[in-house]
């Protein structure tokens, strides 16, 4: 019987065995939708069981008292626990999507569609052998609050998402920002205590989560944070939302639709607005709603219409347009929205002269999942301080990365380097430059790192004497070297 904590890595290798058991029949890009369900139903009945024997205990044993929805966050309808689907050897993934369902069912108000759309039914890919195989897995440790801290399950989930990543690469961009990134722009965003934080292409959560752990880290009081997220894909938006319970979050919304379509949250007078606003959204996105833009019913065309083929601008519009008075932003965009002519050229251009934009940041090339694009970081605010207005903040930190053989790396040394040339706000030779908005005028507003900082080369080469004299000793070395290996040569033959 499991009595002590299951630790982080015994934790990993439970969610990598799960995805094991499942490889073959079903594709790497879709473990997800089967092993994340399954997880938050594993754990949301054993929370229940742990919820109901402590009632149990409180009221001498009185059965009826402990089953009362008040001691339970979330309701089990009779017939659909775990232990009931484990008792299923015939039909089990009919078994699972009729608990699934009824467990949403008996709980709208925070589950309604959390278990997404797999087909569990589909015995040509899951027959009842792997199912059973699946759920026994599962079945071996208790994912009790007593026995798995929620942050740790958490954890689990963000290896996991990774580990997704990594396997099937070129998907993997659509919903895993490095963990790196993330926290760069959460420790820019610098949220605190009751601040309401959106995030409008949230995928699984990850940047909303860097906000509460952003506050853990100060001491601060992180449930008293409002979280709001919007994303498209219906597998994303659901484990977003399975993601805040298992952090142990209360005060979230997060909604599945197209944000650049049909934006999700309102007030009374228009889109609702965030003290902080913060994103990766899916970059240069084709099909992004243009014919609509011109007109916008929600008032998001500030700055101008983006091209047809290329939703970057658009994305900045919308969350400039969900800041309140007085927010903040930081959003990921790939290197060519600094540059790139004709309407984004225009809508960059009315965006610097209303000066929101306080700081451009370079990132190292190959460091996002699926993409070897160089990404950079946009930093808005409604209202900047007296000593950077009518300024701009630009930082190259394309050095700032350990090469990797597929893939390179922002490391945590690099991270903190990175923030903390923007927390100083001065020049930085080869890395830093705070450029006044009349040279970026000069520049035709744009915006394109090189043209604010400048690499200084230095003058350290050799004379033509010496480059002579290297190659002369070089040419010498390796006629010697080949004299050696024709006398070895000559031994062998």
């Amino acid at each position: 019987m499991q009595k002590e904590k299951i630790n982080l890595s015994q934790l990993e290798q439970y969610l990598s065995k799960a995805a094991w058991i499942l490889k073959g029949p079903v594709d790497a890009s879709d473990f997800k939708v089967y092993i994340f369900p399954l997880l938050f139903f594993k754990r949301i009945s054993d929370v229940y069981d742990e919820e109901y024997q402590k009632a149990l205990k409180e009221s001498d044993g009185d059965e009826e008292y402990a089953s009362l929805p008040e001691f339970h966050r979330f309701e089990i309808p009779e017939d659909c626990h775990w232990r009931d689907v484990r008792d299923t050897t015939n039909n089990v993934g009919q078994k699972i999507e009729e608990a699934l369902r009824c467990i949403e069912q008996a709980n709208q108000n925070y589950l309604y569609g959390i278990f997404g759309d797999a087909q569990w039914s589909n015995k040509n890919k899951l027959s009842d052998r792997l199912l059973i195989d699946l759920v026994e897995h599962f079945s071996q440790y208790k994912l009790s609050n007593e026995l798995v801290d929620p942050d740790m399950l958490g954890q689990a989930y963000e290896y996991l998402i990774k580990h997704f990543a990594d396997l099937t690469n070129k998907k993997a961009g659509e919903f895993y920002t490095p963990r790196s990134v993330v926290h760069l722009l959460g420790l820019i965003l610098d949220p605190h205590e009751g601040e309401s934080i959106y995030d409008p292409a949230c995928g699984t959560g990850g940047m909303l989560l860097e906000c509460v752990d952003h506050l853990k880290d100060n001491n601060e009081d992180y449930r008293t944070l409002k979280l709001y997220g919007q994303e498209k894909n219906l597998t994303s938006s659901s484990i977003a939302r399975m993601n805040m319970f298992l952090h142990g979050i209360e005060d979230f919304q997060i909604v599945r639709g197209d944000t650049l379509r049909q934006p999700a949250f309102f007030e009374a007078d228009g889109l609702k607005t965030f003290d902080c606003v913060i994103a990766n959204p899916p970059f240069s996105l084709k099909e992004w709603g243009a014919e609509n833009w011109a007109n916008d019913p929600y008032g998001r065309n500030i700055a101008g219409v983006p091209p047809k083929g290329n939703g970057d601008m658009a994305w900045v519009q919308h969350m400039i347009k969900s800041m309140n008075s007085t927010g903040r932003m930081t959003v990921v965009l790939p290197h060519g929205a600094l540059f790139r002519k004709n309407a984004e050229g225009k809508i960059r251009k009315k965006l610097i002269e209303e000066d929101l934009l306080e700081a451009v940041i370079g990132l190292g090339p190959n460091i996002f999942y699926g993409t070897q694009l160089s990404a950079c970081v946009l930093v808005f605010k409604q209202v900047k301080e007296d000593e950077k207005k009518k300024k701009v903040l630009f930082i190259d930190g394309a050095d700032q990365v350990r090469v990797g053989r597929a893939q390179n790396f922002l490391e945590p040394e690099h991270v903190q380097q990175i923030y903390s040339w923007f927390g100083d706000y001065k020049d930085v030779e080869n890395h830093v430059k705070v450029a006044e908005l009349a040279e970026i005028k000069e520049n035709d507003f744009n915006l394109n790192i090189p043209l604010y900082v400048e690499k200084i080369i230095k003058d350290d080469l050799p004379s033509v004497e010496e480059a002579l004299a290297d190659l002369k000793q070089a040419w010498n070395e390796s006629l010697e070297a080949e004299e050696k290996f024709k006398n070895i040569l000559q031994k062998f033959i």
